[in-house]
């Protein structure tokens, strides 16, 4: 038995979960679409990757847990291949970031135990700090012409 983690929540979860082809024939074509089934926490399916929270991604995690259907995000290889699932996030700016390298990316509801254990981890480190838009001072931006 080990004991309890008085430090805090953990920042590191294990997630299974199984990928589930579906079929799709759209103007003639043949496409096929993956989702990810039967998401559960451990290591118990064939795909298992680590939920791993950042302090730096709070205020993403934050905006996550606000919408209407918070997701979770699993990076699956390059588009148009065969999925493999090599990392997972909750942050919606981190699976951008991974569309803009071309990555597959796939979603998927949050279970409600991992969006407590989220909030959890938001109560004990701090939501992130509030960043207001910087003021452009006048002129900046602009090239100046050299006086000669």
């Amino acid at each position: 038995m080990t004991s309890p983690d008085i430090t805090g929540p953990i920042s590191r979860k294990p997630l299974s979960f199984t990928l589930v082809p579906e079929h799709k024939r759209i103007k003639g074509f043949t496409a096929t679409q993956w989702h990810i089934h039967a998401l559960t926490p451990g290591d118990a399916g064939p795909h298992v990757l680590a939920l791993q929270l950042f302090m730096t991604e709070r205020a993403a995690y934050r905006f996550n847990l606000n919408s209407p259907t918070p997701r979770l995000f699993v990076r699956a290889g390059f588009s148009g291949h065969a999925p493999q699932p090599t990392a997972l996030t909750a942050s919606q700016e981190v699976a951008a970031s991974w569309m803009d390298g071309e990555q597959q990316v796939l979603d998927v509801d949050m279970p409600p135990a991992i969006q407590l254990w989220l909030e959890a981890y938001l109560v004990h480190h701090g939501e992130a700090p509030v960043e207001g838009r910087k003021k452009k001072r006048k002129g900046a931006g602009r090239a100046r012409e050299d006086q000669a």
